[in-house]
């Protein structure tokens, strides 16, 4: 199901691309959920706690503009899509920094909005799109299983290391790294080779005896007792994955 985020701090506005957003998902048959946020920082709060796959924002709102808004759920979520809707043309070129999918002026053409949203749902791929929650010292962080390269256990914390080469660490964990990493080995994708490491079998380059080798120079550590087991596993993961193509 398509989660949807429309902001704009016009009531009328919104109401209006509301109404197109909900006759374009229902003329293609899309399910989903459409939320409205009158203030961009209730949406920003919003965030922090629910992702959403495709977000229509105005871009002259009171205390955060919309460009504002695009950069913090660009540091949450890289893939999700972004549709700007404004009266003032003068923002184009900075709203490139949110990478949005297109930049429409109102009034809003409704046909043109229609093939910016089918468009941006094209380009989603909602059932790989497992997300979940790890609380850090800056607060809650929404995970895409997608982008998580792997994962380490040290000093009671989980450090995340991530496709684009940023790291994100947990705060302590209450309870087992087992408990912890539940999320990820429930997806086909993830496999623990070592006590204290998980990884995305997506993201291997190679594998020995002792070792995967990940992409980007990464290495996760093969504990020597299980090597025929995580080799199975792996192999059987290789050619699932060859007979889907």
């Amino acid at each position: 199901m398509l989660n949807i985020a429309l902001c704009d701090d016009e009531p009328n506005q919104l109401a209006l691309i509301a109404l197109y957003t909900s006759e374009c998902m229902q003329s293609n048959q899309y399910e989903c959920t459409i939320r409205q946020f009158l203030h961009p920082d209730e949406l920003l709060r919003t965030c922090e706690k629910q992702r959403f796959h495709l977000y229509v924002l105005d871009i002259v709102m009171p205390l955060v503009n919309g460009i504002e808004v695009g950069k913090a759920i660009r540091k949450l979520d890289r893939e999700a899509q972004i549709i700007y809707a404004t009266t003032e043309p003068g923002f184009a070129l900075q709203s490139f920094v949110a990478n949005p999918i297109n930049y429409l002026l109102k009034p809003i053409d409704k046909q043109q909005f229609f093939k910016t949203l089918t468009l941006a749902i094209s380009k989603l791929d909602v059932q790989r799109e497992s997300t979940f929650l790890v609380k850090t010292h800056e607060g809650m962080r929404i995970l895409r299983l997608s982008e998580v390269v792997y994962c380490e256990y040290t000093s009671h914390t989980v450090i995340y290391t991530l496709v684009d080469a940023k790291i994100v660490t947990t705060c302590i964990l209450k309870g087992t790294f087992a408990q912890h990493i539940t999320p990820l080995l429930q997806d086909k994708r993830f496999l623990r080779p070592h006590t204290s490491y998980v990884l995305n079998m997506d993201y291997v380059e190679s594998f020995g005896k002792n070792k995967f080798t990940l992409r980007n120079g990464y290495t996760v550590p093969i504990v020597a007792k299980q090597y025929s087991v995580v080799r199975d596993i792996y192999m059987d993961y290789l050619l699932a994955k060859e007979s889907s193509r």
